[in-house]
């Protein structure tokens, strides 16, 4: 598919969106503050399995106690965990923090590695969170594929790929490489508002006709 696809798609996308009013994802309002690696790896490590407010609120308050990797590092597990509370499999992730900031500070000097496969060493850092870290806070051409992304994908027919991994490796081969930075933000508040995963609103979305409505089942 050429670049003129690919603009059609997130022109009349990015356009519903305004109309529906819809907000940014959590970690991109975080981005949009301030792009820090530290606040784009940490609230995207909270955004895990959460709802937007629900992050936007826990990032808020744990950035309030830890600036950096630093005072990350020095929190308590418990009190981390009590902080970043309600979000899913909270004292997990109080714990992946707790070691991420260690590994962090004692071998890269308390700064963030801006390396895809460093930064998947780190517990709890798959590839969404890491290509999401390189993509908003290091301006990095990096590829962010999440759930809505992946299925929006294969619904239209741009791809048929089973996982969010294979989705990510058919990207990085057919998507214009300008394309690679906007992509995540738009489809994911797309997936949020539209093409939801179950009933999606086909009738009133704008990329009807250029859909494929591969595996997309009931429908509004």
């Amino acid at each position: 598919m050429d670049e003129t696809y690919f603009d059609i798609l997130m022109e009349k996308a990015e356009r519903k969106l305004e109309e529906l009013g819809s907000p940014l994802p959590s970690v991109s309002l975080i981005a949009a503050e301030n792009n820090d690696p530290y606040r784009i790896l940490v609230s995207t490590i909270l955004s895990l399995r959460t709802k937007d407010k629900v992050t936007l609120e826990a990032s808020g308050r744990l950035f309030a106690k830890a600036a950096d990797f630093k005072a990350l590092e020095a929190m308590d597990t418990t009190e981390l965990a009590e902080t970043i509370k309600p979000t899913a499999f909270y004292r997990r992730k109080a714990e992946n923090l707790k070691t991420i900031a260690s590994i962090v500070n004692n071998e890269y000097g308390g700064k963030l590695p801006d390396d895809m496969d460093a930064l998947m060493k780190l517990p709890g850092v798959g590839l969404k969170t890491a290509s999401l870290t390189l993509n908003l806070g290091f301006g990095s051409d990096a590829i962010c594929v999440d759930c809505h992304v992946h299925q929006i994908l294969n619904r239209l027919g741009i791809v048929r790929t089973r996982t969010a991994e294979e989705t990510e490796k058919e990207l990085r081969r057919i998507l214009p490489r300008r394309f690679w930075i906007p992509l995540n933000e738009t489809l994911v508040r797309f997936g949020q508002y539209m093409c939801t995963p179950v009933s999606p609103y086909c009738s009133s979305c704008p990329l009807n006709d250029m859909c494929a409505k591969t595996d997309v089942g009931k429908r509004r």
